[in-house]
């Protein structure tokens, strides 16, 4: 039986996408390891059928941290059993190239996101030429690989002229829990709290709106978007959740009346972009506000289960939740969509896909 692993630097209990993968590598008969990140506050990993490993960096954020963590990712991957490594997204591709190279294993890059297009890299000149290099370094020499939209997959043959498959963020294929709505209105944002996901924007546009906002998730943008909450007296509106295990997430999110689904255009990676909640609020049959970007876009025409906006300013947003709050026959329209589209937009699909890879691969 062939082994397969994974590498990131998240914590575990949090990342679904990551869950669903290695599940489906283990379905497909393969024997699978995910290794992530042990930061101070993680709670004990939640059972898994794959195996699951953590290392502790004192460091947590910045170079220090990548640093230190890519060297104990390197030694970790230098003395663990493996037919296969796999670097999720570019913050572990360095460990995992030089470890298969020593050893002689496969490797496989697993791109998220078109990493050196975040806002947060690429608005830091600095740091954005470190990542860059990295990316022009290692990229060439994964000639295996999937990511999950077209665009970042045509971008990659561009730079690299690397063949890279198809993998979207689509949930599992999950019936509905049968809870009632809250009482008052509830509008959920799950995710990173990260730079370049709107809050900026979202928090203010809260002062028009006549609803809650669950904020569901961390990142390095949760100082900065509490001390807005503040800023503008919204204490009272806007919850923050934190992280939340994705059981109980799958829990919460269909009680709510309404998801957002935002990015600024700053960075390719965000206009580009194709994010799990996207998925994850149609197979929770609730309706979403969607930036108009491709992706979404191309999805949308097809399967129409959110709400377009042409931009993140305050009053669109604040517009946008206003009608779907108010025009119950729009909200039912959607609602319906997305519970239609459930059927046919999730893992099950995708799953395909990537056991047919990693079949090719090894």
């Amino acid at each position: 039986m062939s082994r397969i692993i994974l590498t990131v630097t998240n914590d575990l209990n949090f990342d679904q996408r990551m869950q669903r993968i290695c599940s489906s590598l283990v379905k497909g008969g393969y024997e699978v390891a995910l290794i992530g990140r042990q930061l101070p506050q993680s709670a004990p990993l939640t059972k898994q059928p794959f195996q699951q490993y953590r290392l502790f960096c004192w460091f947590t954020k910045g170079f220090l941290f990548y640093g230190a963590y890519n060297i104990l990712l390197f030694f970790r991957l230098l003395f663990i059993r493996a037919d296969a490594f796999c670097a999720i997204d570019l913050d572990t591709i360095m460990p995992v190239y030089f470890a298969s190279l020593i050893r002689g294993k496969q490797r496989v890059y697993d791109a998220h996101e078109l990493f050196t297009e975040q806002k947060e890299i690429v608005t830091r000149k600095r740091v954005h030429r470190f990542w860059l290099a990295i990316e022009q370094f290692a990229v060439p020499r994964f000639l295996n690989g999937y990511t999950v939209n077209e665009f970042i997959q045509q971008e990659f043959s561009r730079r690299y002229s690397v063949q890279y498959g198809i993998v979207r963020n689509m949930p599992l294929h999950k019936n509905i829990p049968q809870k009632q709505k809250f009482n008052s209105p509830t509008i959920i944002y799950q995710g990173a709290v990260n730079e370049g996901r709107s809050f900026e924007t979202l928090i203010p546009a809260m002062q028009w709106v006549d609803a809650e906002l669950i904020i569901c998730g961390t990142g390095n943008f949760l100082e900065s978007a509490k001390t807005l909450v503040q800023q503008y007296k919204l204490e009272q509106k806007i919850i923050f959740k934190g992280a939340i295990p994705p059981i109980e997430l799958q829990q919460l999110t269909p009680q709510c009346h309404i998801g957002v689904m935002l990015f600024e255009p700053t960075g390719l990676n965000q206009y580009y972009s194709l994010a799990n909640r996207f998925f994850d609020y149609m197979m929770a049959g609730i309706p979403q506000v969607c930036v108009n970007y491709p992706e979404y876009a191309v999805i949308l025409e097809q399967y129409p289960f959110a709400y377009l906006i042409e931009d993140t300013q305050p009053h669109t947003i604040a517009s946008a939740l206003n009608k779907l709050l108010t025009d119950h026959v729009l909200y039912q329209h959607i609602e319906a969509n997305a519970l239609a589209a459930r059927s046919v937009l999730h893992w099950g699909e995708e799953e395909k896909t990537l056991l047919q890879f990693w079949k090719d691969i090894l």
